[in-house]
């Protein structure tokens, strides 16, 4: 560990308090979420108040102390945050840490957020997590101000010694994900709540913030659309957010209103109005980042696959390496197909319902992407 507030154990049953206008959510370890009243509060500068409940009730020694930073949408949105807590919660099991959360409510709340964890003593934090692209701005700022604090990023880099980056393929799983929904509405496929027309070429694609990230599901999707029926199209659509599912199911409903089977989603909470929009026209969806047959399992019936990003992985082995005195700041880690960070996995209803030829054809795709054969976009 470097620096003076570094330590590598701590003492648990701290009750860990850090101040965040009002922008976190208490969470228990099953992954349900309550949300505070609002209440009061007057912000000095960068810094202002809320609270965070500590992860860990045990006594004694804990191996570390971690903050997470969430992305805006907070947790519950069954993706992307959620999984992230996933990998908190494994390390809390398996290596005996303690997490303390913020869910920031806009992007001008992650540096506050950040800072606050790294400013506080009782607990020190070893291990920062910034989950999102969203924050590389600010933790440049701060991985610079804080220079013996350790930070972790998911989806970005910051070039700084105690920044660890993780990054993801996410072109490729969304190729995979693509293929099969090309595959799927260019013939008669059809189960008890939904189907296809069979004489289809359009797909739809419903993304949250326009950026760079983002656009590589779009890009991805379209290639393994096209590999599967070179006269598709897609339809695409940003929300301007990760958390509006209202405006979600709009534009998946007037995508399935002009002829669309299937409709992928890279939006985070925004995406649960796409289910709802799927399950109103008998419509088939791909969820993203976790399996969402399983974490929505409302709409299990119309979730054909995800294409699961593994953040719970990238969290848990920062924490790992943390704990085991190996941090890897300074490096980038990425995570594709090859190490099952991205992966297209059938939905847990659905799944059994897909032709096995199909599957077959998507299996052969991933082993070409890894092999190098096929080469993913990563622009639309």
């Amino acid at each position: 560990m470097k620096g003076d507030r570094r330590t590598f154990l701590k003492s648990a049953g701290v009750a860990g308090t850090i101040a965040l206008a009002g922008c976190i959510s208490s969470t228990d370890d099953s992954g349900s979420t309550s949300t505070p009243t609002e209440e009061s509060t007057e912000s000095s500068g960068d810094e202002t108040d809320t609270q965070t409940e500590e992860q860990s009730t045990s006594t004694g020694e804990v191996a570390a102390n971690v903050g997470m930073v969430y992305a805006t949408g907070g947790l519950g949105d069954k993706s992307f945050n959620d999984m992230a807590q996933r990998g908190a919660i494994q390390a809390k099991e398996e290596l005996g840490i303690a997490f303390d959360e913020a869910q920031p409510e806009t992007n001008s709340d992650f540096k506050p957020a950040q800072r606050q964890f790294a400013q506080e003593t009782d607990p020190n934090y070893d291990l920062i997590s910034c989950i999102g692209f969203a924050q590389t701005d600010a933790l440049k700022e701060n991985a610079s101000r804080y220079s013996d604090q350790h930070f972790m990023l998911v989806d970005s880099v910051v070039e700084a010694d105690n920044v660890a980056n993780y990054v993801f393929k996410e072109h490729e799983g969304s190729f995979q994900v693509g293929h099969l929904a090309g595959l799927l509405t260019s013939q008669s496929f059809s189960t008890a709540q939904a189907e296809t027309s069979g004489d289809s070429t359009t797909l739809g694609f419903v993304g949250g913030v326009k950026a760079p990230l983002i656009e590589k599901f779009q890009a991805g999707f379209e290639a393994g659309a096209k590999y599967a029926n070179s006269d598709i199209d897609v339809q695409s659509s940003y929300i301007g957010s990760f958390n509006d599912p209202t405006a979600g199911k709009e534009a998946a409903a007037s995508m399935y209103d002009s002829g669309a089977d299937i409709v992928y989603h890279a939006s985070g909470a925004t995406g649960l109005g796409v289910f709802q929009a799927a399950k109103e026209k008998g419509k088939f969806a791909i969820g993203v980042d976790a399996d969402q047959s399983r974490s929505d399992p409302d709409f299990k019936e119309y979730i054909l696959a995800s294409m699961v990003k593994r953040v719970n992985t990238a969290v848990f082995e920062a924490i790992e390496s943390e704990v085991n005195g190996e941090f890897q700041g300074g490096s980038v880690i990425t995570l594709g197909l090859e190490r099952n960070g991205v992966e297209c996995v059938y939905g847990q209803t659905l799944g059994s319902e897909i032709p096995q030829s199909i599957k077959d054809k998507i299996s052969q795709s991933r082993e070409d992407i890894i092999n190098g054969d096929i080469s993913v976009p990563q622009t639309p």
